[in-house]
């Protein structure tokens, strides 16, 4: 069986970690697996967003292969950890959304990919946490920088520091997913909902929209501002905001042609 399977869903590409027998943990072979996926995904312009979630009940993703990392020596798991944020770092800058459905455990490295991943959406058994210190170690996949982005320094700092679970509730409360938790039974298809939800708007309005807030976030105010201005005349000057406009004022249903290229290339 494949470590990482795809399945498309209409404008929606389904991935899938497949090792439930591991708790999905991440090994080398999913890392790159993900990856191949999300690259994949970009690639095909009738892909409009992307569901990531993990086979089973039992975890969204247990974190990083322990048996793996145990019989690494130093330079192997330099190199390890550079994949890992590779990988957190493809997801992380996807030119389509994903949505992570995380459902059961997602611990050390799976927080970490629930975190690169444009939002969440969190099953109510769901459990968060990065566990690290209590083994000696440290998130290297990304969580010490993403986690107090998300949530801020002092918050983040306790969690890592403490080794604290977050459960789902708590998590939606502290801003790690847009919406409250759900049932396991009605996770994957919410998330499809919302993934739906995004296939149905301007694709090229859509990537821009992931690019202004991206660009913007290291960032001054002035500087990003100055992104979004040049994106957002770049789309009031194409040809999906005159089919958008026009679609509304006939009071019906915007036909948006796939593509990801809108000259946002152009904007600097």
């Amino acid at each position: 069986m494949t470590a990482v399977s795809t399945q498309a869903c209409g404008a929606v590409l389904r991935v899938t970690i497949e090792r439930p027998e591991a708790h999905n943990a991440l090994n080398r072979e999913v890392l790159q697996g993900l990856a191949r996926a999300i690259e994949g995904a970009e690639a095909d312009p009738a892909v409009r967003a992307v569901v990531l979630t993990g086979r089973g009940t039992t975890a969204f993703s247990a974190g990083a292969d322990l048996k793996e990392i145990a019989a690494m020596g130093p330079d192997e798991a330099a190199d390890a950890i550079a994949a890992g944020q590779a990988t957190m770092d493809r997801v992380a800058a996807a030119d389509v959304p994903v949505v992570a459905a995380v459902d059961g455990l997602a611990l050390g490295g799976g927080f970490e990919l629930a975190l690169a991943a444009t939002f969440t959406v969190l099953s109510e058994s769901a459990s968060l946490g990065l566990p690290e210190s209590g083994l000696g170690l440290i998130p290297g996949y990304g969580g010490t920088q993403r986690l107090p982005r998300a949530i801020g320094a002092r918050t983040a700092t306790y969690l890592m520091t403490t080794g604290t679970r977050l459960d789902a509730r708590r998590a939606y409360e502290l801003g790690l997913s847009p919406v409250a938790p759900v049932p396991s039974a009605r996770l994957v298809d919410t998330a499809h909902e919302i993934a739906d939800r995004i296939a149905a708007q301007g694709p090229r309005a859509v990537r821009s929209i992931l690019r202004a807030v991206r660009g913007g976030a290291d960032g001054s105010l002035a500087t990003g501002l100055g992104l979004e201005a040049g994106l957002a005349a770049l789309a009031v000057a194409g040809a999906e905001s005159a089919e958008g406009v026009e679609a509304f004022l006939a009071r019906r249903t915007p036909r948006f042609v796939d593509g990801a290229s809108n000259g946002e290339e152009a904007v600097s």
